[in-house]
């Protein structure tokens, strides 16, 4: 069985082709490169560099968020594009689980992290790869969660760098973060977790971003102001 993995939720771009239990080929980068632009032409490179034609894709991993809106409708997009126009079923896959994926078998609480400003990530807290916790919240809140779990903390993903210091100020010694290797996401580990999961029809597959945009936070605002 071929699968095409595609993961374009945050900063980093990942996609994979993995046939039966092998990696045939796989790409990950960190550049700040549009994903509208970039995504396409990475995947169309990596299956002419594995020899396998789009017809040859019998499903597709996407990731389907947290992370950047826009990052996040064009990864689920393309997925769902190409699902329905080769009639292969999708897998989606929560974009945190797929960084907690880098760190399985660490021997305590994998903490999977993107930063989303003014103090605030979405977090994704899991212990023997089962999902404890996955939401937005503030740093304060999910550094406080997972102390009174009292057990060895990982900190996974790039964005661990920018809050690694107030998270070293409250957890002390309970705490590491995985070397940068580990910190991008991998295509190869998203489609590794979609096999363990029911696939789904590409009309039924959406983002979820674990919070409202700012459009419809200002427009629910304006509706209470309106009904008072």
């Amino acid at each position: 069985m071929i699968w095409l993995g595609i993961d374009t939720s945050h900063t980093p771009l990942a996609v994979a082709v993995v046939k039966d239990d092998q990696v045939l080929a796989e790409f990950k980068s960190s550049l700040k490169i549009t994903h509208s632009i970039g995504a396409m032409p990475t995947i169309e490179a990596l299956l002419k560099k594995a020899d396998i034609k789009p017809s040859d894709i019998d499903a597709i991993a996407v990731a389907k968020g947290p992370g950047s809106y826009t990052g996040v409708r064009i990864g689920v997009t393309i997925g769902k594009t190409l699902a329905w126009t080769l009639n292969v079923p999708i897998v989606s896959v929560s974009s945190l689980q797929v960084l907690a994926g880098n760190a399985a078998y660490f021997p305590g609480i994998v903490c999977a992290i993107m930063d989303a400003r003014r103090g605030n990530v979405f977090a994704g807290i899991y212990t023997n790869g089962e999902v404890v916790k996955e939401a937005h919240m503030s740093l304060l809140e999910l550094l406080k969660t997972v102390e009174e779990m009292g057990q060895p903390v990982l900190f996974v993903g790039m964005d661990v760098n920018i809050h690694w210091e107030q998270i070293k100020e409250v957890l002390g010694d309970k705490v590491e973060r995985a070397n940068a290797a580990f910190s991008l996401p991998s295509a190869a580990v998203l489609i590794e977790l979609a096999k363990k999961q029911q696939p789904t029809e590409a009309h039924t597959t959406v983002p979820e971003y674990l919070r409202i945009t700012e459009a419809e936070a200002n427009w629910m605002k304006e509706q209470k102001k309106n009904d008072n």
